[in-house]
C-alpha cells in the first residue's frame, strides 16, 4: 500500500474527502517527526510505539572487497508493534 492508497482507504473510513484524509495524514507524520527529532517517544496504543533508539559502533566488513571497517554508532528510529497490530497479523 503506498501513500495514494493509504489516503483513499482513510477517506473511506472516515467518510470524508481524499483531500481531506491527505491533509490529516500530512499532519500526523509531520507530528511523528517532530517528535522524533525531540527523541520522544510517539506510542499509539494498540498500533505501536516509534522511538529513537541509539545503535552502538561497531565492526564491519565491506562487501565488494572484504576489507574489514569500522561502523559508527548512530541514532536511529525504531518502531515497536502493538499488541492488537500483532494479533491481526497471526
Amino acid at each position: 500500500m503506498n501513500k495514494a492508497d493509504l489516503v483513499k482507504r482513510m477517506a473511506e473510513i472516515a467518510g470524508t474527502t481524499k483531500a481531506n484524509a491527505e491533509r490529516l495524514l500530512d499532519a500526523f507524520m509531520e507530528a511523528v517527526t517532530e517528535a522524533i527529532s525531540k527523541e520522544d517517544r510517539v506510542v499509539l496504543v494498540g498500533f505501536g510505539t516509534f522511538q529513537v533508539v541509539k545503535r552502538a559502533a561497531r565492526n564491519g566488513r565491506n562487501p565488494r572487497t572484504g576489507e574489514p571497517l569500522k561502523i559508527p554508532a548512530k541514532k536511529v528510529v525504531k518502531f515497536t508493534p502493538g499488541k492488537k497490530l500483532e494479533e491481526s497479523v497471526k
